[in-house]
């Protein structure tokens, strides 16, 4: 049984890009563990660790070498291998040089036609693991995810940041490896201010208990993150409040920090009376701080940093902190002073000079699109016109303020707070922010009727825009984040329930643009059902739903996607039962005789002509289920339409069994075809069974 070692290999870098960090040791190890399963190289668990400066993979229990591997080639024929004499040939001897053997050593084999081969069975060797890993780990490096390298000093090699030193150990050996221009050997390094010494690594096991213990590092990316979080916690409740931790922003400090050390400070009191966004955007997504509040969600003048480094002087290193967040809180309240001094309407003109899209026209044309379909929404949306013709006319105008100028992640917002303060109806003052709801995955949807109507329209006009100029997205780029809108327009419609037309309103949409493209409706709706088909696959909302249940409901054209979405439901609930799979075999059939056969179908069933029980019986039962049908179709209760749809499997079953369709007698043949359109009909008012697989 062959020996198992420990393996590690660590990346020192310049400090990384932080948002990537976690991405970057992700990939590698996956990369890593991925080409050990192709080499057949066994192995235990796989643990990865990030810090600003570093990025490392440890393999426990890996295999010594790969499994050594049973070989079988086959040669030429016997007949071709010897001549008459048995004299052997070039192939046979060929065959036998490149199985590194002598030919008497070959067997022989024969096929199940009784032809006569040379064979080779033998072993190739397993490779040694530790010839093997500097190539895996260089091929992961490669592969990362870094959409731009660079090259430092005189070296020709790439990566993301500069590499100043490679550990590779496989148990207690270095392995004699060059990556990235630079030797390995079993030397790491510790924090840069507080142990810059290099740090021998004995063995894997022992690679991030020696760098918490002598380098100050704390090299697990999720044991930073809960060291960060419990101290952010504990120095918040110190604070007498509660810390606001968005996991982005602990996820970005946890990627800058490699020993984490809290830091509280303060603000002046007065800057409280800024709107709540304005604080928190201050000092969490300008600052990285943490932002706290009080029992009852009241923000507090004070928050919480990391450093990363244990000062002499903590007062000194608070103090600093203070000193750059006092300047920014004090331009956040001379914005506000300065936009407060003309309402949000008195930018309204101003809109027509800033430019949305070039062949678009200006956000002022945005909005008077905006404002048109809107007006038309309030009907499924059930909003007030007047309000979402004043919510239209507002929702830009903070984009002129200086307050988005400095702070344009809080658009909508601030001109809701400003329209709020000018006494402008609460609900119309909310939907300028919740127009922009949501904003990504899982974010809350508007939650006013107003709010909702706009949000549609403003999303719906982009992409009617966008589209229409030839601007739909390719691969990743997605600079209008059309994908985002899309999928927000669908969750809407299906969250809130919406009779939202899809193929009319995005025409509608459409016709509203300056530039006219006529394939951009049809071109426009296939995009959104993409989004809807993810929408509805990956959220489960439909057990058993598949791309092929999709595509079949998809062909009965429903118009909205909620009723989309309900009849997902009942389709896949409906496979479920005996009879679908006979049901859905016919509704095949009866689509592939009616293709062949659609010139000589007629127009209604004649009973005199119904001459075999079997298409009788077929007739009688399809005249009993079709007001039944209709009537559950009609309150779209299609689960219903479905089950007595099921109802009809043995007469339909008999039919196929007894009746020729295809008789001799035209009259006769086109009457059952006549008959067979009617059932397929039915079917094809809630889904397409006939492109179901089976």
């Amino acid at each position: 049984m062959k020996g198992r070692r420990d393996f590690l290999f660590e990346l020192g870098t310049e400090e990384l890009p932080p948002k990537a960090l976690r991405q970057l040791e992700l990939a590698l190890r996956e990369s890593i563990a991925s080409q050990l399963d192709q080499l057949g190289l066994k192995h235990g668990p796989l643990e990865s660790f990030s810090t600003p400066r570093r990025l490392a993979v440890r393999i426990r229990r890996l295999a010594e070498s790969q499994p050594d591997q049973a070989i079988t080639r086959r040669g030429p024929p016997v007949r071709a291998a010897f001549d008459a004499a048995g004299t052997p040939t070039r192939a046979g001897s060929a065959f036998a040089e490149s199985c590194g053997v002598a030919l008497e050593a070959l067997s022989r084999e024969t096929d199940p036609k009784g032809n006569e081969y040379l064979s080779f069975r033998g072993v190739k060797p397993g490779q040694p693991a530790a010839e093997l890993l500097p190539g895996v780990v260089q091929k992961a490096l490669d592969t990362l995810p870094i959409p731009k390298r660079m090259r430092w000093g005189a070296s020709e090699a790439q990566f993301v940041r500069p590499v100043h030193w490679v550990v590779m150990l496989f148990g207690k050996e270095v392995l004699p490896s060059t990556i990235l221009e630079v030797t390995a050997g079993d030397a790491t390094r510790g924090h840069r201010f507080m142990a810059p010494a290099s740090i021998r690594v004995l063995a894997p096991a022992s690679y991030d208990k020696a760098l918490l213990a002598r380098g100050k590092v704390i090299a697990s990316f999720d044991a930073r993150r809960e060291r960060i979080r419990a101290l952010v916690n504990a120095t918040a409740t110190e604070l007498g409040g509660r810390a606001l931790i968005e996991e982005a922003l602990l996820d970005e400090v946890t990627a800058l920090v490699e020993w984490p050390v809290p830091v509280a400070g303060q603000f002046e009191a007065r800057f409280l009376a800024l709107p709540r966004e304005v604080l928190i955007s201050t000092l969490q997504d300008h600052q990285r701080y943490f932002p706290v509040e009080d029992a009852a969600g009241r923000l507090l003048p004070a928050f919480i940093t990391l450093s990363n480094i244990e000062s002499s002087d903590p007062a000194v290193v608070r103090a600093g902190n203070e000193r750059v967040v006092r300047p920014r809180l004090a331009d956040a309240a001379f914005f506000v002073e300065q936009d407060r001094k003309q309402p949000l309407r008195a930018r309204l003109p101003a809109l027509d000079k800033v430019a949305f899209q070039a062949q678009l026209g200006s956000i002022g044309d945005k909005s008077r699109r905006v404002a048109e379909l809107a007006d038309t929404l309030c009907a499924v949306t059930g909003a007030d016109r007047a309000r979402v013709r004043q919510a239209v006319e507002l929702s830009k105008c903070d984009l002129l303020t200086g307050m988005v100028g400095e702070f344009p992640e809080l658009q909508g917002v601030i001109g809701s707070h400003y329209a709020a303060a000018e006494g402008i109806e609460s609900e119309v003052a909310g939907a300028i922010r919740e127009h922009y709801l949501p904003r990504g995955a899982g974010d809350a949807l508007p939650a006013t009727a107003t709010g909702l109507t706009v949000a549609l329209a403003d999303r719906l006009d982009t992409l009617a825009g966008i589209i229409a100029i030839g601007q739909k997205p390719s691969g990743t780029r997605d600079p209008f984040a059309l994908r985002r809108a899309a999928i927000g327009v669908l969750r809407m419609s299906l969250e809130r329930q919406l009779a939202l037309d899809l193929p009319r309103t995005i025409a509608a949409a459409v016709q509203l643009q300056p530039v006219q493209n006529s394939a951009a409706a049809a071109e426009l709706l296939d995009f959104c059902m993409e989004r809807l088909r993810s929408l509805l696959l990956e959220s489960g909302s439909a057990a058993g739903a598949s791309t092929e249940l999709f595509n079949a409901v998809q062909a009965a054209g429903p118009a909205t996607a909620s009723d989309f979405a309900a009849r997902l439901r009942a389709l896949s609930g409906f496979l479920q039962r005996a009879e679908s799979a006979s049901l859905t075999a016919a509704n095949k059939r009866i689509a592939n005789i009616l293709k062949k056969s659609a010139a000589g179908a007629a127009q209604s069933v004649d009973a005199a002509l119904l001459a075999l029980p079997q298409e009788q019986a077929l007739a009688h039962e399809l005249a009993a289920a079709t007001p039944e049908v209709e009537a559950a179709l009609a309150r779209a209760d299609y689960a219903s339409a479905l089950d007595r749809l099921a109802g009809l499997r043995g007469a339909v079953d008999d039919f196929f069994d007894r009746v020729l369709v295809n008789d001799p007698d035209a009259r006769l043949r086109d009457n059952r075809l006549a008959l067979l359109a009617l059932l397929r009909g039915l079917f094809t008012r809630i889904a397409d069974l006939s492109l179901l697989p089976g």
